[in-house]
């Protein structure tokens, strides 16, 4: 009587072994969207200036942060040894004269809060998740603007705590201290929102950094530019309108027009208050226009 032979199908079942590997299911509470929302918020704040992450990370961020305030500091010392009724620069106009710098930190930092998740494929991993787009957007929109905001607003607080130290009147400092947290309040909504929007087109780092410095550079020159050329044509009254194409004019007009701050416009020609209500309404417009931006561009990728 002949013998079956194992066919090689059979032989492989009978080697087949089950591992346990140690997964198990989880049975804790689900944190949802909004514990999602605030990590991603969080990480991305973190990351802005590099904390967990490598040393050299760190470096960039934390020198910017530190040429940020040490003319501020200087300012202070002086203000205090020549004991002055006055700071030499106000509190709106600090921001304005610092462009540079925050300029290069937005672009330093806007591609490295998007792009990365671009260039690796991971955004399509955040919505397999309880997280939407809506979500993500909102997250790092915030986490950038934050970052910026610390930025900016860290030189005015040394600037009010000098002031006060040099026993300056109380008053009058606490309200152009409040006064310039909200000119670099608005500026740090609308430069997050253009970096992140330009970062968020291209998945390289180093095309994202440039494109933002690009953006931000040539238009304010552009305008700077037109305005300079108008002022020596005697058309003042076209000043104020050029301002509109620039984000640091932008920002300056509204401070200029609404909150007591002089403007850095050719001849101090600074925006009416009609015309500070349009910069008002830019500023707000440009914003919500780079929020719409952001998200449509993460529907499409996530799909």
């Amino acid at each position: 009587m002949a013998v079956d032979q194992p066919t090689p199908a059979m032989a492989g079942a009978d080697q087949s072994r089950i591992h346990d590997i140690g997964y198990r299911g989880y049975d804790g509470p689900r944190l949802g969207r909004a514990y999602a929302r605030r990590s991603l918020y969080s990480q991305s704040l973190r990351g802005a200036y590099g904390l967990g992450r490598s040393v050299k990370s760190k470096v960039l961020p934390m020198l910017l942060f530190a040429v940020m305030c040490v003319p501020a500091a200087i300012m202070v010392a002086v203000a205090v040894a020549t004991k002055a009724h006055e700071l030499p620069v106000s509190y709106t106009r600090y921001a304005i004269i610092m462009q540079a710098v925050i300029s290069l930190y937005v672009a330093s930092q806007a591609p490295q809060a998007v792009s990365r998740d671009l260039r690796f494929k991971t955004v399509p991993l955040y919505f397999s998740r309880p997280i939407e787009t809506a979500d993500y957007v909102r997250a790092k929109f915030a986490a950038l603007a934050s970052a910026l905001f610390v930025l900016t607003a860290a030189p005015l607080l040394v600037m009010y705590a000098g002031a006060l130290l040099s026993k300056m009147g109380f008053a009058h400092q606490t309200k152009e201290f409040a006064q310039g947290l909200v000119s670099v309040a608005l500026l740090s909504l609308l430069f997050a929102g253009i970096g992140l929007v330009i970062a968020a087109f291209t998945p390289r780092r180093g095309f994202g950094i440039a494109a933002v410095i690009a953006v931000l550079t040539i238009s304010y020159g552009a305008v700077s530019t037109l305005q300079a050329i108008a002022y020596t044509q005697d058309s003042t009254g076209a000043i104020p309108w050029i301002g509109l194409f620039s984000p640091i004019t932008l920002i300056d007009g509204v401070q200029s027009a609404f909150l007591g701050g002089s403007s850095a416009f050719p001849g101090g020609v600074g925006p009416s208050d009609g015309t500070g209500i349009v910069y008002v309404l830019f500023v707000l417009g440009l914003t919500a226009a780079c929020y719409g931006l952001l998200n449509r561009r993460y529907k499409k990728v996530g799909l």
